[in-house]
């Protein structure tokens, strides 16, 4: 790790943790976890305009496919979702690219970093269509704490998810999480 990227010790154990079961699980879709990005990617990148927080996740772990409801995007498919964060005719949202940059999707809904305060934004759960929503919620501090607390959290995940009890032996995501020494 550089001083360049400031990521927690927690973190890096927890990825390390998901990459380790990971190769010990010839049943879980191998790009489940994405891979890290360099130094000069990150610097190309922020320059282009990427927040710099997303960038140090992505130095650690360069996107998750939790599974077909949740994703945090690696760079390039990031750069690829940043029309999320356009002005939607009559939604009362505040999209904006100079306020957001949409880092993946929860159910078919656009998760957010805000990029004045670092907060990982969504929309209210109580809403199916996203653009209709009248406000973002926090769903978390940071990138960092996003994937910690929800992401790599089993049943925070199976809540995120949508993943009913019949179903948690069936998620390629809640394995992985089990097989790491993540789960309760």
């Amino acid at each position: 790790m550089t001083s360049a990227s400031p990521a927690s010790s927690r973190l890096i154990a927890t990825v390390d943790a998901l990459r380790t079961a990971l190769a010990e699980s010839p049943d879980v879709l191998p790009f489940t976890l994405g891979g890290t990005i360099d130094e000069e990617t990150a610097a190309a990148a922020e320059a282009d305009g990427v927040p710099r927080e997303f960038l140090d996740f992505c130095r650690v772990l360069d996107g998750a496919s939790c599974g077909p409801s949740v994703q945090l995007f690696g760079l390039d498919e990031a750069e690829e979702h940043q029309f999320y964060c356009e002005p939607v005719v009559d939604s009362p949202l505040d999209l904006s690219p100079q306020k957001l940059f949409c880092i993946g999707m929860t159910n078919q809904t656009p998760v957010f970093l805000d990029r004045a305060g670092g907060a990982v934004l969504g929309i209210p759960d109580e809403h199916w269509e996203w653009v209709d929503a009248e406000r973002f919620d926090q769903l978390a501090p940071g990138v960092e704490a996003y994937f910690l607390e929800r992401l790599a959290t089993f049943d925070e995940y199976k809540r995120l998810a949508l993943v009913d009890d019949e179903l948690v032996e069936y998620d390629d995501w809640l394995k992985l999480l089990r097989r790491a020494g993540l789960a309760d």
